[in-house]
């Protein structure tokens, strides 16, 4: 197998055209090339800057999950520190597990960031929403969002080889009104459902309202968890 590793968007994009497949941090697709065989060209974006930036309101596909920290969104960073061991945060990256990922761990917090994907087009980038990205698996560059006011994130204890773990991520954005929205994404088993709805500090109405989105068809199981998340990231609110 040849490794590509294209430092401009352009080297990248001739790597595309010749059929190189994207590895990621391989974490996902290593087991699969021993048994299946290895790709004749494989490409790593690691070397690319717009692929490995790590700022306040943007991501790259090619970060390893070890280095997001405090310069993103707490849920941002939490999901991201959630991810198997230390030894796979450090070689899965943010695309691998939004794009090669059957679990997309990542994937309610991006949600919640209303995070739009920067993808790699054979003419430019380009920017669209998270479902194309993952539904069509185009070449992610990154994610950019814009800064909630609050944010936070859940995962339950799950047993090994077991289900998926129920994950919750939440976040409040300001509505550019003078008011408040509330963005919740819940990950029940392989499936990723999310809401959104206007808040105040009443964490109950909040509540009842998201009742009324994807959110309201979960086990009333995930809905108690996600009603103490929406009261847990409200309270601190309404003390400001």
């Amino acid at each position: 197998m040849l490794l590509r590793q294209p430092t401009t968007v352009t080297e990248a994009q001739q790597c595309m055209a010749q059929g190189a497949v994207p590895v990621g941090g391989a974490t996902l697709v290593w087991a699969t090339w021993q048994r299946d065989g290895f790709p004749e060209l494989a490409m790593s974006l690691r070397g690319l800057p717009e692929a490995t930036a790590v700022e306040p309101e943007s991501l790259g596909a090619a970060v390893v999950l070890h280095r997001i920290d405090d310069r993103v969104p707490e849920v941002l960073r939490r999901a991201a520190g959630s991810v198997g061991t230390g030894a796979v945060r450090r070689t899965a990256t943010v695309g691998g597990n939004l794009v090669g990922s059957s679990l997309r761990c990542l994937l309610p917090a991006a949600l919640v960031l209303d995070a739009r994907a920067t993808a790699l087009g054979p003419d430019r980038p380009y920017e669209t929403d998270l479902a194309e990205v993952m539904a069509k698996r185009h070449l992610l560059l990154g994610l950019r969002w814009r800064t909630p006011l609050a944010s936070g994130y859940r995962k339950e204890p799950a047993e090994a080889g077991g289900p998926p773990p129920l994950v919750v991520a939440t976040a409040v954005h300001a509505d550019g009104e003078g008011g408040l929205r509330l963005r919740v994404a819940v990950r029940d088993g392989y499936d990723v459902l999310s809401g959104t709805t206007g808040c105040g500090t009443d964490a109950e109405e909040t509540f009842d309202a998201l009742g009324r989105t994807d959110i309201g068809a979960l086990p009333a199981g995930a809905r108690d968890v996600v009603r103490e998340q929406v009261a847990g990231i409200l309270g601190p609110l309404a003390d400001r």
